[in-house]
């Protein structure tokens, strides 16, 4: 076979594996698999996967500035992705900058909430998604009341598991714990960013914004008409006044049964709780 021809044939088989890709990736996702890849925008690179197929659902790990795709699969009291993708696409990221994951990029000192949330809403737009419904472990609490906030027409009804919120017996208890725990292992791996400028960007996040759920105002809970449903949690980082506080000011809250962690035998309650929470929000 002569040389220009031989090239022409590998093109076009080329071609043909990279034109069915996108069935292929479909095809994963309807058997239940999951698929990874990266999201760029400018400096910012998110790692993500997808797995299961129907109305989207994006899934918000917790573990704080460490929330990870890892996290989330590993998390108790139960994993999101397994409990969920049978029925909805769920779409999981990598937060930008934690140690434990693949996403990084800038540090936004000036503005970190909404950093992150323009790359949960990137992701989104970069996935060809309007609507969406979210749920949110820790971490995921203040990210989606900021979801909540920003793109009001785009989530349709949100679920919060043991959101993270202020309180005021321990008022700075995440800029310490980030201090001495994310904040050392960042600057290893980041060593163009000084552990005076983590402390700058945990002040912004947690300090300066230190009151309720840090990322939105009473008021704006007051007001906001979607549907939410709250998990409340009682331990220092995910404080049981805070969440119950947000639940009583939402016009459209819902409040599952406490504890709901303990004993293990209430965790099916709750799980069965989001399902039909989710079912009967969900866009037909």
């Amino acid at each position: 076979m002569d040389p220009i021809r031989r090239k022409l044939l590998k093109t076009g088989a080329a071609a043909a594996l990279m034109s069915a890709a996108p069935n292929l990736f479909s095809q994963q996702n309807s058997q239940g698999g999951s698929a990874s890849a990266f999201y760029e925008s400018g400096a910012v690179r998110i790692h993500y996967e997808e797995a299961g197929s129907g109305f989207p659902l994006l899934l918000i790990p917790g573990g704080g500035l460490d929330s990870s795709i890892a996290s989330l699969k590993s998390a108790r009291p139960f994993n999101p992705i397994e409990e969920f993708k049978g029925e909805y696409r769920t779409i999981v990221a990598d937060l930008r900058n934690a140690n434990t994951g693949q996403s990084s990029g800038p540090l936004a000192i000036d503005r970190p909430w909404d950093a992150f949330t323009d790359d949960h809403l990137g992701l989104m737009d970069h996935l060809g998604i309007d609507k969406f419904m979210v749920l949110g472990l820790c971490i995921g609490g203040p990210f989606i009341w900021n979801l909540l906030e920003r793109a009001p027409d785009r989530v349709v009804a949100a679920v919060l598991a043991q959101p993270s919120g202020f309180s005021p017996d321990e008022p700075k208890l995440f800029y310490e714990r980030n201090m001495a725990s994310w904040g050392p292992e960042f600057v290893k791996r980041r060593p163009e960013i000084t552990m005076a400028e983590v402390g700058q960007f945990l002040t912004e996040m947690y300090v300066k914004n230190g009151d309720f759920v840090f990322t939105v105002s009473r008021d704006f809970v007051r007001n906001c008409q979607t549907p939410v449903l709250i998990l409340p949690d009682d331990i220092p980082v995910h404080p049981y006044a805070t969440a119950m506080e947000s639940a009583m000011l939402a016009p459209n809250a819902e409040v599952s049964l406490f504890p709901w962690k303990e004993p293990e035998e209430r965790i099916p309650l709750a799980v069965r709780h989001i399902r039909s929470f989710l079912k009967a929000h969900r866009p037909a």
